[in-house]
């Protein structure tokens, strides 16, 4: 038989091609079998899923730089990973616009006095949980476009830096992308349990965003094994750069917008 997937020859007793690494189907697809995959992706103990996200917060710097070393069969890849957190996004805000609805709205009630101490259609504060639920459907692009802004922010750091280990800017791409992806799944959790508890939906956000920082402290010091006050200095070189690239991109975005208003109105 050939392989399904590099259509070279294979022979009868080996059940993974030694060309591609895929596994030799022989069995028609069935519910069984399907379940079976999934399992094995997913739920079992030993599966990539698992071991990836918990090494993630145990040792990143195994699975960070173990994949940009080559490392590549331990754990899931990068690409992978963060498209099962876009995935849970989804999943969030789908339940979010669904089934709590009303917490969001009770989340946004300390912005009725301002609501009413500044009357009229141009009142900014009118909108705001419908900026909210904007903001909240589009949850997955925005986490798209961050990615970039951090990986331009810690490549330039560490360019300034010149740490022992040094890396690229696909490679800091790679250590942005497993971060944010482990970020992101966390928060789409932690969101949905805590609503189902009750608790207010800006709190929860202002919680994870805290602990989210931390996380990234961790994993700088991890992965560049430096001391504590070093990572310190890294972290905040990280934040302060990702906070100037952010804010001149808005400025750049605003200069655009403004000259294609002007432009068009002429």
């Amino acid at each position: 038989m050939n392989c399904k997937n590099c259509e070279i020859a294979l022979k009868d007793t080996i059940n993974f091609c030694p060309n591609c690494g895929a596994k030799v189907v022989r069995k028609r697809l069935t519910m069984k079998n399907l379940w079976q995959d999934i399992s094995l992706q997913f739920i079992n103990i030993d599966n990539k899923f698992l071991k990836t996200f918990t090494h993630l917060f145990t040792q990143p710097e195994n699975v960070i730089s173990g994949f940009i070393d080559g490392t590549r069969k331990k754990y899931i890849n990068v690409i992978q990973y963060f498209a099962i957190s876009l995935t849970l996004v989804g999943i969030q805000v789908f339940l979010m616009n669904t089934f709590f609805s009303d917490d969001l709205a009770h989340a946004m009630d300390f912005m009725k006095p301002f609501e009413k101490a500044t009357g009229g259609k141009n009142n900014p504060f009118n909108s705001s949980l419908g900026n909210l639920e904007e903001i909240n459907n589009y949850q997955s692009i925005i986490y798209i476009c961050t990615v970039p802004l951090y990986t331009l922010a810690t490549w330039l750091s560490y360019k300034i830096i010149k740490p022992v280990k040094r890396y690229n800017f696909t490679e800091h791409l790679v250590l942005n992308l497993y971060y944010n992806a482990q970020v992101i799944i966390i928060t789409a959790v932690l969101s949905i349990l805590f609503l189902c508890f009750g608790f207010n939906y800006l709190l929860i956000s202002g919680v994870v965003s805290f602990l989210v920082f931390i996380y990234l402290f961790y994993v700088l010091k991890r992965v560049f094994n430096v001391s504590f006050l070093e990572a310190f200095a890294h972290f905040l070189l990280v934040m302060s750069m990702f906070i100037a690239i952010s804010l001149t991109l808005g400025v750049l975005i605003g200069l655009v917008a403004l000259g294609f208003t002007i432009a068009t109105k002429a």
